[in-house]
């Protein structure tokens, strides 16, 4: 005979499930495969990395794996076409026992970028396991007093297959005496079962042989069989009966053992040993249950004697016996269905797998840090799990699918600011009271070059004296630089540019490291008062990052340069001055002047005049102004004199120690009538006759005129050149010479051959203006060819102040720029005026101008 346990409601009932698992899928977003279990080793999968929109020549530099998540080696994928293949035996009741769903989670990973890719592989059920009988025989005793119809339990197949494989049709081998009942609805609360359809007769048939088949719906069909063995027994007419065939208990998880499950009732309508009924588990209950469960025999009370844990098991179906003590002996059966309820009794899990560290610095926000999984064994609100992250850090954790979690950044980072981060990662579940767990995950925020050395301040000023030693020290510039090892290693280097004719690289170095600075020869203070220059501090970053600081080093002056005597005139010996003067002459008439210059300056330039007395001569009838180099007598002259005086002029500087030069005046004494009148021009303060003083007048229009139309024509000439020409880059030529002016205070005179510096590089040359206040003779009204006109301003003294309080020293600074037409012809007008004053004898107490 043939039964069947799958009606119209199932067909219905498996066609909505695949209609909803067909949505579920279409809608999760998420690469779906599906394969067959016991697939052969290479059985194809999938094309994975098309799928992914990934290129097959990037899998192996992006470094593509797979994790599947504790399930081993069961898939891998083949790196070269990009598919996803069987690697190793796959058994769906192994991985997923009798649930009706069965998938794999892979997590595809690659670099560079960092993605992430979840991929659910469906196992498919094949028919592989066949319907288990509970034993290979089953022995019923059944008294022959037995009424028609009265039926007796059995206990039916298992088939470990899901679905149409799991679906078992029965058939129970041809007899007289039996048939099968195979239950259509709720197997749970009618099981298969035995109906007797004919009576029973013992000393006909003491014992009956049946064979109960099994088969599935599978393709192919398997199927599988155990032995009825039918013992027919004498007397006792009535067995125990239960109130129930079903109880159903709940009971919740982790309860102490001894705890009671339910109290078993069973009557028996017999007297005597025949009524006495003994309460058992069946025989073919599984053994897990005997060890979690014990019932008492007399009272029928079941109590939980193992540990309950709904995790393990949901649910326990116990059958229990109730057998009487008569000859033969009879037996009542029932089920109870223990429903296992959940109890919160599991914290969550977090698994934390770190993918890139430490990051750098200058990471892109949304850059994944970490992944990390959650497992909560518990279910519903109990296991539904909430993952949150350490306030205030610039990370954030996004959900990918379902519990994972991918760690990135939700912010910029700064090394500088904070190197390291000690990240908390709390998972919290939703029972009641709830449960946590929590991991750390420390983030290592790597360097990278984003600072550039800095110095202190932007401009340093060192003064360093003349004539310094070659390569000595004369300053450490420093810089900082925030970032870590290499990026920090700063090395300094000279910005090289030219100084003048040469580089700058010829008077100082800097050492890369120390950033200690060499003046790598001696420096002159009279060629170089300033030099500018910048020092570059450079990390050894990649890109390497650098920036500069401005080094102004002042020279300053020491005594190295004795006065240096001038010639009288043009074709004269310096140090040698000759001289007619009349006998004439009264007293402080100036008749020679003795002119030197100092290529110092300051006080190292500042010049005093001596007389030095000849060993047992007579005393002279002569003087030299102390500052001024003019020689003038001390009396008027007589015939005692000699007619030729030999005199000692002494210049002496001012510096420490002073240096000093020696002037020889030869002065030639004559009468009144054969004095030249060279001599009279000499002295500047002889007026001449009215005659000859028109005469110089007129001789001195001609030549301003001429000297004025030349100028003019000059200045046009260089207006148009000036316009045509190219902007000078010299900012360190040579200075022109200076001016000789005489003062009560001194003469502060500079050499011709002296070169004047000042180096920034960053403008043309600076001339500094000065200006002095004579008072006892004006400055020559001649000037040399190679040197710039002479001015005087009208200054007149007041009588009776000391000298020194009546000289003036003006500093004035030129512009940049070339100077304007106005200025030049202010300049070059006084210096006509000077001319004019001096030619016609007027001795004004003015200021004379010069550039420097």
């Amino acid at each position: 005979m043939l039964y069947s346990s799958q009606g119209d409601q199932g067909d219905r009932d498996l066609l909505l499930l695949f209609i909803i698992l067909a949505a579920w899928e279409t809608g999760s977003g998420q690469v779906r495969y599906s394969v067959p279990e016991e697939a052969k080793h290479g059985t194809f999968v999938g094309h994975i990395a098309q799928d992914l929109r990934l290129e097959l020549q990037e899998l192996v530099p992006r470094l593509f794996h797979l994790d599947s998540k504790g399930h081993g080696d069961l898939l891998e994928v083949n790196l070269q076409n990009g598919i996803l293949f069987v690697n190793s035996r796959i058994d769906r009741e192994e991985l997923c026992g009798r649930s009706a769903e069965c998938s794999i989670h892979l997590e595809v990973i690659v670099d560079r970028p960092l993605q992430v890719f979840h991929v659910e592989v469906e196992v498919k059920d094949i028919n592989d396991n066949p319907p288990v009988f509970p034993g290979t025989q089953k022995n019923l005793f059944i008294a022959e007093s037995r009424p028609l119809n009265s039926r007796f339990p059995l206990e039916g197949a298992s088939d470990a297959d899901i679905g149409e494989n799991a679906q078992l049709t029965y058939t129970l081998s041809p007899n007289e005496y039996f048939s099968l009942d195979v239950p259509t609805t709720d197997q749970q609360v009618k099981p298969l079962g035995l109906v007797l359809r004919k009576p029973l007769d013992r000393e006909e048939s003491p014992e009956l042989h049946l064979v109960l088949l099994a088969t599935d719906r599978g393709k192919p069909e398997l199927t599988g069989t155990v032995q009825l063995l039918v013992k027919v027994l004498d007397a006792n007419d009535n067995a125990p009966a239960f109130d129930r065939t079903l109880y159903g208990v709940k009971l919740p998880e982790n309860i102490p053992n001894g705890t009671l499950v339910i109290k078993l009732n069973a009557s028996d309508l017999d007297e005597g040993l025949n009524g006495d009924i003994v309460y058992s588990l069946s025989s073919d209950v599984s053994p897990d249950i005997k060890v979690k469960f014990y019932i008492d025999p007399v009272s029928g009370e079941i109590t939980a004697i193992g540990n309950i844990d709904f995790e393990e098991s949901k649910a326990y179906k116990i059958r229990v016996e109730a057998i009487d003590k008569g000859l033969p002996p009879l037996a009542g059966h029932c089920t109870v269905l223990v429903e296992v309820v959940d109890a919160n009794d599991n914290a969550p899990e977090l698994t934390i797998k770190t993918l890139w560290l430490p990051v750098n610095e200058d990471a892109q926000l949304g850059t994944i840090i970490a992944l990390i999984s959650v497992l909560d064994r518990d279910e519903g609100a109990n296991g539904q799990v909430t993952c949150s992250l350490t306030p205030q850090v610039p990370f954030k954790l996004v959900s990918t699918f379902k519990n994972y979690y991918s760690l990135v950044l939700d912010s910029a980072l700064d090394r500088e600011s904070v190197a390291n981060y000690e990240l908390v990662v709390t998972a919290r579940d939703g029972g009641s009271p709830s449960l946590s767990a929590t991991a750390s995950v420390s983030v290592d925020v790597a360097d990278v070059n984003d600072n550039a050395p800095t110095f202190a301040q932007p401009e340093y000023t060192v003064f360093v004296k003349e004539n310094n030693p070659p390569g000595c020290h004369i300053f450490t510039v420093s810089a900082r630089d925030a970032d870590a090892q290499e990026n920090a290693l700063v090395s300094y280097s000279l910005v090289e540019r030219r100084v003048g004719e040469r580089a700058l690289s010829s008077y100082v170095s800097v050492h890369a490291e120390s950033g200690k600075v060499y003046a790598l020869q001696p420096l002159d203070h009279e060629e170089l008062e300033l030099l500018q220059f910048q020092v570059s501090a450079r990390d050894a970053g990649v890109p390497p990052l650098g920036s500069n600081v401005t080094l102004q080093v002042f020279v300053l002056d020491e005594n190295d340069n004795a006065p240096a005597l001038l010639p009288p005139g043009p074709g004269g010996v310096a140090g040698a001055v000759s001289q007619l003067v009349a006998r004439s002459v009264g007293a402080g008439h100036v008749v020679a002047k003795v002119r030197a210059v100092d290529a110092d300056s300051g006080y190292n330039a500042w010049l005093s005049y001596e007389l030095q007395a000849a060993a047992g001569a007579a005393r002279s009838p002569f003087r030299v102004g102390l500052y001024t180099g003019e020689i003038s007598t001390t009396r008027a002259l007589d015939e005692a004199d000699a007619p030729r005086q030999r005199l000692l002029v002494l210049v002496k500087d001012h510096g420490e120690p002073a240096l000093t030069a020696t002037a020889t005046v030869l002065l030639s004494l004559e009468d009144s009538g054969q004095a030249p009148k060279a001599s009279s021009r000499a002295s500047a303060g002889v007026a001449g006759t009215g005659t000859a003083l028109v005469d110089v007048n007129v001789y001195l229009i001609f030549a301003i005129c001429a000297v004025s139309s030349l100028f003019v024509l000059t200045l046009l000439l260089y207006t148009a050149l000036r316009c045509s020409a190219p902007p000078s880059e010299g900012a360190c030529g040579p200075g022109k010479p200076r001016l000789v002016c005489s003062s009560a205070v001194g003469s502060w005179s500079y050499s011709q051959q002296r070169r004047q510096r000042v180096c920034s590089g960053e403008g043309p040359l600076k001339a500094d203006l000065m200006a002095f206040s004579p008072s006892v003779s004006p400055c020559p009204g001649s000037v040399d060819a190679t040197r710039e006109p002479q001015a005087s301003l009208d200054s007149p003294g007041k009588p009776g102040r000391p000298a020194a309080a009546r000289s003036t020293i003006l500093s004035l600074r030129r512009p940049n720029t070339a100077p304007s037409w106005a200025a030049s012809r202010r300049t070059w007008g006084w210096s006509w005026r000077s001319w004019c004053r001096a030619f016609s004898g007027w001795r004004p107490k003015g200021a004379g101008i010069f550039w420097r």
